[in-house]
C-alpha cells in the first residue's frame, strides 16, 4: 500500500507547486534586490518549500533555520507563548528577514515570533507561505508573500505531514479521514 492511497484528493499539484514557487522567487528577488535578504526557515514543515524557494530566488541571500514550538496546558491548544528550541545563527541587525513557512493556520506562533525577532534589529521581516488557510486564523497577521489560499482541510505533502508521514509527497494533498480518525 502506497502513502498516496492515504490522500482523498491532491489540493495542489507538483506542478502548480512549481509555477508558484517561481513566481514568488521572480517577486522576492524584484522586491529585496540590494538588501541583505535572509530566508529563515521555520522546521521541520518549511524545508521543502525552503530548498525550492532559495533556487528560485536570483539575488544574493542567506538562510538560517528556526525550531519553535507554541505550547500550553495540553498539546492541542496553544497559549500563545513561544519556546525557541532552535535559535538562529545569525545575527540579524541590518538585515531583510523573510520566514519561510509550509502554511499560516492560525498565526498565533507566528505573531509571537514575529515581535521576537524584530527585537534583534532587523532592517524588516516579512511573511512568506506556500500555503494560507485564512478560516483558521486567531491572530491578526497576514503573509506578506503566499503561494495558495486553502480550505480547512487536512493537508499533507511538500513538507506538511501527520504524525512525520507524508512530507515527501510532491504535492498537497488532503489525507482521508480515515487514516487520522484511527
Amino acid at each position: 500500500m502506497s502513502m498516496h492511497d492515504d490522500i482523498l484528493k491532491v489540493l495542489v499539484s507538483e506542478e502548480e507547486l512549481k509555477a508558484k514557487v517561481a513566481e514568488l522567487g521572480a517577486q522576492i528577488s524584484k522586491d529585496y534586490e540590494g538588501r541583505n535578504l535572509v530566508l529563515v526557515s521555520i522546521l521541520k514543515g518549511s524545508v521543502v518549500f525552503m530548498a525550492d524557494l532559495m533556487r528560485a530566488v536570483s539575488i544574493p541571500c542567506s538562510i538560517d533555520f528556526m525550531v519553535v514550538s507554541s505550547y500550553g496546558g495540553g498539546n492541542t491548544t496553544s497559549t500563545g507563548l513561544v519556546k525557541i528550541i532552535k535559535d538562529l545563527d545569525g545575527d540579524l541587525s541590518g538585515r531583510d528577514v523573510l520566514i519561510v513557512e509550509d502554511i499560516l493556520d492560525t498565526g498565533i506562533t507566528l505573531s509571537n515570533l514575529v515581535p521576537m525577532l524584530k527585537m534583534r534589529n532587523p532592517n524588516s521581516v516579512k511573511i512568506c507561505t506556500i500555503l494560507d488557510k485564512p478560516s483558521r486564523r486567531k491572530a491578526d497577521i497576514a503573509p506578506d508573500y503566499e503561494g495558495f489560499a486553502v480550505p480547512d482541510e487536512f493537508v499533507v505533502g511538500y513538507g506538511l505531514d501527520y504524525d512525520e508521514k507524508y512530507r515527501n509527497l510532491p504535492y498537497i494533498g488532503v489525507l482521508k479521514p480515515s487514516v487520522y480518525e484511527k
